[in-house]
């Protein structure tokens, strides 16, 4: 069936790029700040193609068009660009050509490669430039074509800015930028421009609303030696966060000027840029009076490390977030079969426990409640034409998570409402080994998560199952659910930024999964925080502690597969839910959980 919607909008791109002499024309998943979830008002992607997942980039050229996503959302990506002429490239699968080996590959010497360079990481124009010099293409970075075709396009964001008090943050202002600036002079710079969003939030201890799910504000910072100058909209700014700053003696300039401030800087500055997030306008504003110190934002590590009080408080969210996810199953186990539920109405439910919990502000990213084969898109996100009714059969995967005042959480896990088959027994079990080897990690310092991953992915390979994604990312303190560059995957992919030393205080997911498509879908996710275990002649050994309490569903769990172990593991880990979240729990619930922990 053809999108005709789409279709138009094509048409006038490509009337548009015409006019403004360029071939090819590419869109991201991204805002200036080269962000994972973006404010709607930076969907143009989407406006475009109809994929609404949150990563992809799409070319349109004058007979075609390609859409290139990754594995996540492949399922999910086939059918939305149903009837729109845009072609699906299956990222890292055997002979996809990557965009740059696809644009190498098309475009004519002298052609014009066109973007709106403030929403291209600086790290991607660059690799477009050197892919492209040899045909001598023209890069046109300075227009956003779609300005004029998206009419209704959403506002700007400009939501209102908050201070998160130092008794959350851990650490003050000026000790973070003293820890910043300590980094900046090792790395031969003296000067930052920072333009990460969630690193802007940590470093001046503010919170914005200018992202749904993330607590973050437009900004940019310029940090020297004895100054730092916050780029940010002022009309966001209330008198208490005005004086904030002020007292901190941060000088506060508006979001669109930073150009122009760059532009007027005295030549010669050694500036700190990290091509992943610096937009390719603001690098190559920079690029023509400064030298460039190219490397990563050393907010980044300090900020994945948590400090003492944030991870004091991450804990005690954890908990909170545990009793209501525990609400939730136990509502679902007692409702499911006897009244209408849906994927919608059950996400609606979970939110509701959530809010009953205290200083609860958003769910941290787009609920994934996915009924039986929508559980094989591992993002899956249901729509009033997508959602289905929950029966007493089958399975249902839920993805969460939640934003609050004193932290951020994710968790899934996957539900049994009725009887199983044989193999989904054993594809549930064996995730559920997956992520308890994973758990059980012991290992010296210096490890990366490429160095763990194998634990986890192990019990599955061993039947010749895979996951196409990472086993584990890591998480923000009131921040990004997403957080660089601690988390677990097999192999190093650099735009990931995922594969560092794991440093005590570091928080990720340990989340593997069994996906078959038209069948179902498995995942079972804790979080976890690296601690320093024994020192000895062998060196500094760590760990991970599990800091999600919540159960594991007992009936999609084939004893026979679990090794002795794992089985001692989940047993102790069910008698400390029961421990911690039981307290919190009506005498229904509590009859309940007391059966749901049950030793096996």
């Amino acid at each position: 069936m053809e999108n005709k919607v789409i279709q138009d909008r094509l048409a006038l791109l490509r009337k548009k790029m015409q006019e403004e002499g360029i071939d090819f024309y590419m869109m991201p998943t991204a805002d200036f700040h080269n962000s994972e979830y973006v404010n709607d008002y930076f969907k143009v992607r989407e406006y475009f193609c109809n994929f609404t997942g949150s990563n992809g980039t799409l070319v349109v050229w004058k007979d075609g068009a390609g859409l290139w996503t990754d594995g996540r959302y492949f399922i999910q990506a086939e059918a939305e660009l149903e009837g729109t002429t845009v072609e699906l490239f299956r990222m890292l699968q055997e002979g996809v050509p990557t965009i740059e080996e696809f644009l190498e590959q098309n475009m004519q010497q002298g052609q014009t490669l066109g973007f709106d360079g403030r929403v291209i990481a600086a790290m991607d124009g660059k690799k477009y430039e050197k892919v492209l010099e040899k045909k001598q293409i023209r890069i046109a970075y300075e227009k956003d074509l779609a300005e004029s075709i998206w009419t209704d396009r959403p506002d700007f964001p400009a939501g209102k800015v908050t201070v998160l008090d130092e008794k959350i943050a851990g650490k003050s202002v000026e000790e973070k930028l003293t820890e910043t600036r300590e980094k900046m002079a090792k790395d031969g710079a003296n000067a930052l421009l920072l333009t990460k969003l969630d690193d802007l939030m940590w470093l001046f201890n503010i919170r914005g609303c200018d992202v749904e799910c993330n607590p973050v504000a437009m900004s940019y910072a310029y940090i020297t030696e004895e100054s730092a100058t916050l780029f940010i909209q002022q009309k966001a700014l209330d008198a208490q966060v005005t004086e904030y700053l002020a007292a901190h003696r941060i000088e506060v300039k508006e979001y669109d000027t930073v150009v122009d401030f760059l532009k007027a800087l005295p030549a010669g500055n050694a500036i700190l840029v990290d091509n992943r997030y610096c937009s390719y306008t603001l690098y190559k504003t920079l690029q023509k009076n400064q030298k460039l110190v190219e490397g990563k934002n050393p907010t980044e590590l300090l900020k994945a490390i948590k400090n003492p009080v944030e991870l004091a408080r991450m804990q005690e969210i954890f908990l909170k977030d545990s009793v209501a996810v525990t609400k939730f199953i136990y509502w679902l186990k007692t409702h499911v079969g006897k009244e209408k539920i849906t994927e919608i109405s059950a996400s609606d439910q979970l939110l509701a426990f959530r809010q009953e919990q205290e200083h609860f502000i958003e769910p941290s990213f787009n609920t994934i409640a996915a009924y039986k084969d929508h559980a094989a898109m591992m993002h899956y996100s249901a729509t009033p034409e997508s959602d289905v009714e929950l029966k007493a059969e089958g399975m249902l995967l839920v993805d969460s998570g939640g934003q609050y005042e004193e932290g951020t959480t994710d968790i899934t896990r996957t539900f049994v409402l009725g009887e199983l088959s044989d193999e989904c027994k054993l594809h549930f079990t064996t995730a559920l080994r997956s992520m308890i080897r994973l758990a059980k990690a012991r290992f010296l310092y210096g490890c990366r998560g490429m160095n763990l991953d194998i634990l986890a992915r192990g019990p599955l390979w061993d039947l010749d199952l895979d996951y196409k994604c990472g086993t584990g990312h890591g998480i923000g303190h009131v921040l990004n659910v997403h957080e660089a560059p601690n988390g677990f995957r097999w192999r190093i992919v650099p735009e990931r930024n995922d594969s560092c030393v794991l440093e005590e205080g570091m928080v990720q997911s340990d989340e593997p999964g069994v996906y078959l498509e038209g069948k179902y879908g498995i995942r079972h996710e804790n979080e976890t925080v690296v601690r320093k275990g024994a020192k000895n002649e062998y060196g500094q050994f760590m760990y991970l502690e599990t800091i999600t309490f919540v159960p594991i569903d007992l009936d999609g769990v084939d004893v026979n597969v679990l090794m002795p172990d794992e089985r001692q593991w989940l047993n102790a880990y069910h008698a400390e839910v029961y421990e911690k979240v039981s307290p919190y729990l009506n005498d229904a619930e509590r009859t309940w959980l007391k059966q749901a922990t049950r030793a096996i």
